[in-house]
């Protein structure tokens, strides 16, 4: 395993980062990506074991429920970028087991491919997101092939790609990129069904980062974004080279989309485990801002928090039950697909309704509170703890530092990141109803109908 420190040098190979228009020579010491690295150095240092043979908990595959569930709140403490790697595992375990039989090959690969990822320490990332250009065309109907990431050139040791993969958080803090197709494949898109391993410093890769960073001197009045932000990258494959070995899929149109099913199965149980955790936070802030403001008993107060509080205790059942009722094989423990999609779909769909009902009880404030520093200020800091104070025991410093916490957990930068990637994150919402229909027993519920009605069977054509 790697300490922190060896992590930070990890990084210092070439690797084509670009932020805001200007290469990143040193990721390190970079003003915005640097904390981000430290975050993840943390990380490394805090499952660190001089071992020889020591895997790090977020890289081992669970092999029960109990093993299961014991991952989840070490996702919530780890950086992101380390429970992606453990997504990142287990999608490609998932995979591997669900396409043995017909390719077995591939299996023995992605099998290898995760061990030594395990003995190494590396950082993986999800790359599953296309350009995709006209949206209403298939891949290869495209006017610019290289819409969808493509196979442009074979050679006996290997093969060559060329596209761009979207929204992948901590790209350029990673040491791979996990490449897998976008979606299904058809016969004559074969170029397209291509899944394989690619490490960042690889030539041909360049990585151009977003943030939702706080841009502002002091960080106090972000205390939520600031300790927790990473970079976004656009992620360009340039005529990159992939040996044979670190190829996953390769043409196998038919198997395409089990890569892409895999990842949203364990992207969405990371989104569900995240959203229950979120959803209790958002419980919190408003009994707290609630209380502060001396209308914690006010009906229509707690009718909205009763509310949030029913909406996060069905997310965390939903978790509970995708845990309690998963599968588990001789390759691991895989969660339940029906309570997974269908407690992300909820959770996702819910989430707006939820963050007006904090909103609502929280007030204006939210957006004009006063910083940490106007408390600070020898003039104005007595007359906005008295102003912004409500009664006797609340202080107004610690209500505005709730109105901070609120806005930049809601209605800020990082505030829309979420909105978005909430919904986003595992496919979207269609995708989840798509994948809760096809899992759950809707033949059984008609015979149920049937037999409450007293009719002994349905018509055949239906």
């Amino acid at each position: 395993m790697m300490t922190g420190e060896q992590y930070k040098k990890t990084l210092d190979d070439n690797r084509e980062i670009f932020f805001e228009g200007e290469r990143v020579r040193d990721l390190v010491t970079h003003p915005i990506e640097g904390p981000c690295v430290s975050r993840v150095a943390a990380g490394y240092d805090r499952w660190y074991s001089p071992k020889p043979d020591a895997v790090s908990p977020l890289m081992m595959i669970p092999h029960s429920a109990a093993e299961l569930k014991e991952r989840i709140p070490l996702q919530h403490e780890s950086d992101i970028v380390s429970a992606v790697t453990y997504q990142s595992v287990m999608t490609l375990t998932t995979a591997a087991a669900r396409i043995a039989e017909a390719l077995p090959q591939f299996t023995e690969r992605i099998h290898h491919y995760v061990q030594g990822a395990q003995r190494r320490d590396i950082r993986i990332v999800e790359c599953i997101t296309d350009a995709k250009g006209d949206r209403s065309r298939p891949p290869g109907k495209q006017d610019d092939p290289d819409a969808y990431t493509r196979v442009v050139e074979r050679r006996n040791d290997g093969v060559v790609i060329r596209g761009a993969k979207l929204h992948i958080t901590g790209a350029s803090l990673s040491h791979e990129l996990m490449v897998i197709p976008t979606k299904a494949m058809k016969p004559g898109e074969e170029s397209y069904a291509i899944a394989c391993a690619v490490p960042v410093n690889s030539p041909g890769v360049k990585i151009i980062d977003t943030t939702y960073a706080p841009r502002h001197p002091d960080s106090r009045n972000f205390p939520i974004s600031s300790n927790i932000h990473m970079p976004e990258g656009f992620v360009i494959l340039d005529n990159v080279f992939v040996p044979t070995e670190r190829i996953f899929l390769d043409g196998e149109v038919k198997f395409a989309a089990i890569f892409a099913h895999s990842l949203g199965l364990w992207e969405r149980l990371g989104g569900l485990s995240a959203m229950a955790e979120e959803a209790d936070q958002l419980v919190g802030f408003a009994q707290l801002i609630a209380e502060a403001n001396g209308l914690a008993n006010e009906s229509h107060i707690k009718e909205k928090i009763s509310e949030m509080i029913i909406h996060a205790t069905l997310i965390r059942a939903a978790l509970e039950a995708a845990i309690a009722n998963c599968q588990v094989t001789p390759d691991g423990a895989f969660p339940d697909e029906l309570y997974t999609n269908a407690g992300k779909y909820h959770a996702a769909a819910n989430y707006n309704a939820m963050v007006r009902h904090l909103h609502d009880i929280s007030g204006g404030s939210i957006l004009t509170a006063p910083s940490v520093a106007d408390f600070e200020n020898e003039v104005t800091g007595p007359l906005v703890r008295k102003y912004m104070g409500t009664m006797t025991g609340v202080d107004g410093e610690y209500r505005a530092r709730l109105f901070h916490a609120i806005r930049d957990l809601t209605a800020d930068a990082y505030g829309g990141w979420k909105a978005v990637t909430n919904v986003q994150a595992g496919g979207g919402l269609y995708a989840q109803r798509i994948v809760t229909r096809r899992y759950y027993d809707l033949k059984g519920a008609k015979q149920k109908a049937l037999h409450l009605a007293g009719i002994k069977d349905a018509p055949s054509n239906n």
